[in-house]
């Protein structure tokens, strides 16, 4: 009998999308269960306030918790280092790799490990956040070597809101990035209800959509040692290699 292989899942507090969505997901692969804990984010912006929100104290301490559930793999389903600097996520992976003993990732990672799989240096990017945490996430991808060619944001600050987020409006977003022709576009926010689009928007735009949610499923089953290709209907990303 094959093992089980459980995913465990860092998850803001006042997030409402990702869980459904991660579970939906990681339902169609056999043997594969997913679990959460969460740790407290009610606001996202540049303000010291929401920025101490992702002291790796918090996240530890909730990381600690999937542990006891044995977990092979332990994903954080949130995109604070687009703002905070991609290192913060490293540095996170290897606290929590020393604290529990469980590899981890992130949703940004995988993301970025995406984007030089197949080399994308022209970046779509649509997002809920305000102007200024919009700009520090430009300026990070720009660092790294990859173009926001094109962008929108809702100017939202509230967390728990970009749930509420109708999934047309995201597609209207998407459809007027597509005009710059990117190389692929990301729905960078794990509280938007955008990873159940990317079939449609794929078929219509012929632009591959990387939704955050999406990544830190992709990341952490390659992580565990499972072939992401058998979830079909949820993004073209699962069959990249």
């Amino acid at each position: 009998m094959t093992p089980p292989v459980r995913l465990g899942v860092l998850t803001p507090s006042s997030n409402t999308a990702l869980e459904p969505l991660t579970s939906t997901i990681v339902s169609v692969i056999p043997g594969v269960s997913v679990h959460f804990s969460r740790f407290k984010v009610t606001e996202i912006s540049v303000e010291a306030r929401a920025l101490g929100q992702f002291d790796d104290s918090n996240i530890l301490a909730a990381a600690e918790l999937l542990a006891d559930a044995r977990v092979d793999v332990i994903g954080w389903s949130g995109t604070s280092s687009g703002w905070l600097g991609f290192d913060a996520d490293v540095r996170l992976c290897q606290r929590i790799r020393e604290r529990t003993g469980i590899p981890a990732t992130t949703a940004v990672l995988a993301l970025n490990e995406l984007l030089a799989l197949r080399k994308i240096t022209r970046l779509a990017l649509v997002t809920p956040y305000t102007a200024d945490v919009q700009q520090r996430i430009i300026d990070n991808y720009r660092r790294l070597g990859i173009e926001v060619v094109t962008e929108r944001h809702l100017g939202i600050s509230v967390n728990h809101d970009f749930a509420q987020v109708e999934p047309a409006a995201l597609c209207a977003l998407m459809r007027e990035v597509s005009a710059e022709r990117p190389q692929a576009i990301t729905t960078f926010c794990t509280n938007l209800h955008a990873a159940g689009l990317a079939e449609e928007i794929e078929a219509s735009l012929g632009i591959p959509l990387l939704d955050t949610v999406s990544t830190t499923v992709w990341g952490m089953l390659r992580m565990a040692g499972v072939d992401p290709e058998g979830i079909r209907g949820w993004g073209q990303l699962y069959g990249w290699r």
